[in-house]
């Protein structure tokens, strides 16, 4: 079950002027759509900021208020009316994408608490891969000599291709790799999870530890998600 934001700024709803949650998509008392409300995208599902949800409850929710706010239902509405459907029908969408994935929702959730965090690292291509220098610069410390190997192999991949040769011991050993490196991704989101129940469940002595925590762990998944994507690049060159 989803679990209902008990915390709201009372508003006067434009239709009965009834005070309710300023959150809310439609008001409680004479059910009229509302103005796309302010607050986050937990609050739009009357949620609690968490990571940990009911994602069967969410899109349940998610397809009851889309129904709800179908423009066709607003066709005979007035001008404001029609308007809040569109908008509200787009706020509801980005809130949906966003909370049912469990990274975008940890990143979200994260700026929410006011983290700084670094997003605009573009994934590297095969070519700007191979170069090596910013992969090792940006490595993790505990993959420094693996990060070091991986790059050496995709240059050897690079000139074996130019040279028209199929050197499948070494396609065999890029293969390898990457399958390490995505099951070191399945270990971060593993431990991301545990952050979550740790977050979920504190106060502010322990979910700030768990806000640095989550950080790291997403940085450094960014960073391998990189790594198996450049190498997946130079084996379907």
């Amino acid at each position: 079950m989803l679990k209902v934001l008990d915390s709201a700024v009372p508003v006067a709803c434009w239709s009965c002027s009834v005070a309710h949650n300023e959150s809310t998509l439609f008001c409680p008392h004479c059910s009229k759509i509302q103005p796309p409300p302010g607050g986050d995208y937990f609050s739009v599902f009357g949620l609690q900021p968490r990571l940990n949800l009911d994602l069967a409850a969410l899109e349940h929710e998610f397809h009851r208020l889309s129904r709800k706010l179908h423009p066709d239902r607003y066709a005979r509405a007035g001008e404001n009316e029609k308007q809040w459907s569109l908008a509200d029908s787009a706020l509801l969408n980005d809130a949906y994408r966003t909370l049912k994935d469990p990274l975008r929702r940890t990143e979200y959730l994260l700026k929410l608490q006011g983290a700084a965090m670094d997003v605009s690292a573009p994934a590297r291509t095969a070519s700007e891969f191979s170069q090596g220098r910013e992969q090792n610069s940006r490595a993790p410390a505990d993959l420094l000599e693996e990060v070091f190997d991986l790059n050496m192999q995709v240059e050897e991949m690079r000139r074996s291709k130019k040279m028209g040769q199929d050197d499948r011991d070494l396609k065999e050993s890029l293969v390898a790799s990457s399958q390490k490196f995505a099951s070191l991704v399945d270990a971060v989101d593993r431990d991301l999870r545990a952050q979550w129940a740790v977050w979920d469940a504190g106060g502010v002595g322990t979910r700030q530890p768990a806000e640095r925590a989550m950080l790291a762990l997403l940085d450094r998944r960014r960073y391998l998600s990189n790594l198996v994507r450049s190498v997946t690049e130079i084996l379907g060159e």
